[in-house]
């Protein structure tokens, strides 16, 4: 009861207070949130002015708002409707007894969307068979009667110059899927899941089983089995750069057991794999193995631009396209999915400057946000995703940004991409219970001590109101500054 009526006497000093007053005294009622570095801008879109700011020209490091940068450069550059496309190349047509002679190669051309995800995007789990598309592009092979492949499968993704992962990125983010590697060659978003089960008595090995049932890693299973009841106990570990896969550890008897998802090393050597497996199931003999095929950044004299390339050598025999881009950036947003940022920002590059780098790729961000008014002493990225713990920017960037796309002609595409506060994404379960569900169009953020939401509310007489609210060193629940940060959004409302 005492709870409740600090709570209560709490609403009531914020209702009577002006929204700075509020704001402050919000801030300074939590332990947490009170010793934190918060920075804040809040923006009336209708007339320019600013209702409340603090620490708004300091540097925050702005974890996955950062993705709000690179989806309004890719939107703008590219449009809602961009297409990628994944072909299956030979140097020459199969001969009259159905032999291609040398490689296959798969050449991947940025598709973030190579998987069984739902597009367009909607809630809930991800569902169905995750090399779909590469079965569909083995079934075009089949289909030209080819019958025997004397050489490799290859898996060619130079279309983006490989650079797997981000300068910051943490040592331990490629063995998950937050961090997985970047690849213009993308399968399942470049991971796989691992399930570990009991074994059938007490003293066996645990099973394990793969989806996409890939042979990639070299697993070393070293999990028992122990008594029902017992503790689970179980731990993986790979190198980076290795493709060895150590497990350890006890599962009981009657374990629901566990589901592991893990970032896979080369996407592309993957994808080559698996469309070999793929192939051999419709009786195609191959001959050769699988490789990767790269562009690495030493063999590019500069990153920042190249020369216009010529259109590729040899014969298509099978070819996917994806939705339309704007089907991605939403997945992108909303999800909050850190490979499909970095493929975007590479697919910007590889259009606008026929390279597809993570530096020519920020070089044109540079150019766009100048465009948008803003000065590049306000920001220093190092990825596209967030996931770097070296980017970093300023809510006052942050809210110009939002300014900018609030006022081109990419209003409503651009708002779409944005989490619904009660309703989707990131979101989903934040505001539902408020008269803030389904007014508050905004993207999340969050690392270890850092969390962030800027983007827009919808108030009820028809304003919009753009605003970002970072905070970072908050010692504490993340929840609970969460917490504060909603009723911050709630008191912009009001």
């Amino acid at each position: 009861m005492k709870r409740v009526a600090l709570a209560l006497a709490l609403a009531a000093t914020l209702a009577a207070a002006s929204l700075p007053e509020s704001i402050e005294r919000l801030i300074a009622s939590s332990p947490v949130s009170r010793a934190a570095f918060w920075g804040i801008r809040i923006v009336d879109l209708s007339s320019g002015k600013t209702l409340y700011e603090q620490n708004a020209d300091r540097f925050f490091v702005p974890a996955s708002n950062t993705k709000l940068f690179t989806t309004a450069l890719a939107l703008s550059r590219l449009g809602p409707d961009f297409i990628f496309q994944t072909r299956v190349m030979a140097d020459q047509a199969p001969d009259a007894d159905g032999r291609i002679w040398g490689p296959l190669r798969l050449v991947g051309g940025g598709d973030p969307n190579l998987s069984a995800r739902a597009v367009p995007y909607r809630m809930g789990p991800i569902t169905g068979n995750p090399l779909a598309a590469l079965d569909e592009l083995a079934g075009q092979v089949a289909a030209h009667g080819v019958k025997r492949i004397e050489g490799d499968i290859v898996g060619d993704d130079t279309w983006y110059v490989w650079q797997p992962y981000a300068t910051g990125w943490s040592i331990d983010d490629p063995r998950s899927d937050d961090g997985a590697p970047v690849s213009a060659l993308t399968i399942n978003d470049n991971t796989f899941t691992l399930t570990i089960r009991p074994g059938p008595a007490v003293g066996d090995l645990a099973v394990l089983s793969l989806n996409p049932a890939v042979e990639y890693y070299r697993l070393d299973n070293r999990v028992r089995t122990t008594a029902a009841g017992a503790e689970r106990r179980i731990h993986v570990e790979r190198v980076p750069g290795s493709l060895d896969l150590r497990l350890w550890g006890a599962i009981p008897l009657r374990d629901r057991g566990l589901d592991e998802a893990l970032g896979i090393e080369d996407p592309a050597l993957y994808a080559a794999k698996a469309l070999r497996a793929l192939l051999e199931q419709r009786g195609i003999t191959v001959t050769g193995g699988a490789r990767a095929l790269h562009l690495y950044p030493h063999q590019v004299e500069d990153l920042t631009q190249a020369a216009p390339v010529s259109p590729d050598a040899g014969v298509e025999l099978a070819e996917h396209q994806s939705a339309p881009f704007l089907e991605d950036l939403r997945i992108t947003d909303k999800a909050s999915q850190n490979l499909h940022a970095e493929l975007a920002l590479r697919a910007v590059a590889r259009a606008r400057r026929n390279l597809g780098s993570f530096e020519a790729g920020r070089e044109e961000l540079k150019v766009f946000l100048g465009e948008a008014g803003i000065d590049p002493g306000a920001y220093t990225l190092f990825d596209g995703s967030g996931l770097s713990r070296l980017n970093l920017v300023t809510p006052a960037a942050v809210v110009k940004l939002l300014r900018y796309m609030y006022a081109s002609p990419a209003r409503a595409n651009w708002l779409s991409l944005l989490p619904v506060g009660g309703q989707d994404g990131t979101l989903s379960t934040r505001f539902g219970d408020s008269p803030a569900a389904g007014r508050i169009h905004a993207k999340t953020g969050s690392l270890s001590h850092v969390s962030a939401l800027s983007g827009y509310a919808e108030r009820p007489d028809g304003r919009w109101v753009a605003f970002s609210v970072l905070v970072n060193n908050y010692n504490g629940a993340s929840g609970e500054v969460r917490g504060v940060m909603d009723r911050i959004c709630s008191l912009v409302l009001e």
